[in-house]
């Protein structure tokens, strides 16, 4: 007999990525949104870097993070659509260990609600790579916000049932397995 217990609220550190050509401190609305959601959810900022759109510095970033052990999850903001500067995918992708496609498929489909087809453009990925979660949406501060209210949310809280992500992070929830979420016997 399985006994599920509650898991209480675990605070992660939290590292934010905007990548952008354009966008500085005073004009990155979308890193400040998903900066001011983590805080009021109670977790930490671990990092803040905004760094061009170029494959090599999205990826030295990244992996400087995922290295890291005070960094349990980067959240990627900006370079996810389909123009010639849009690189954050490729750049990503080769880092991450286990790929999370529910991450962008869930994530276009509650965008569908709010932009229609033209969620199609949008290269939305996640994954994790040791320990580390890494989220990749695209740079507009509303999309940020849907990534964030709908889906990050629960899914960065350890007390989210019947699975949630913090279990899978390192200095989150060490050597914790949530039964529920392996199989179902």
């Amino acid at each position: 007999m399985s006994h599920k217990q509650q898991k209480p609220f675990k605070s992660l550190n939290i590292a934010v990525h905007t990548v952008s050509d354009t966008r500085t401190e005073e004009t990155d609305t979308s890193g400040q949104a998903l900066v001011e959601r983590l805080k009021q959810a109670g977790h930490k900022l671990a990092d803040k870097k905004i760094t061009k759109d170029d494959i090599f510095h999205i990826r030295a970033v990244v992996s400087d993070w995922i290295y890291r052990d005070d960094v349990s999850v980067v959240l990627i903001t900006g370079g996810t659509g389909f123009t010639v500067r849009d690189n954050t995918p490729q750049a990503v992708e080769p880092l991450l260990m286990k790929m999370v496609p529910g991450f962008g498929e869930l994530f276009r489909a509650i965008s569908y609600q709010e932009i229609g087809t033209s969620t199609v453009q949008s290269r939305a990925l996640a994954g994790i790579s040791n320990g580390t979660l890494i989220v990749c949406m695209p740079g507009s501060p509303n999309a940020c916000k849907t990534a964030w209210d709908k889906i990050l949310h629960e899914q960065l809280d350890a007390s989210h049932r019947p699975c949630n992500f913090v279990e899978h992070l390192h200095n989150a929830q060490q050597n914790e397995v949530n039964s529920s979420c392996q199989s179902r016997d």
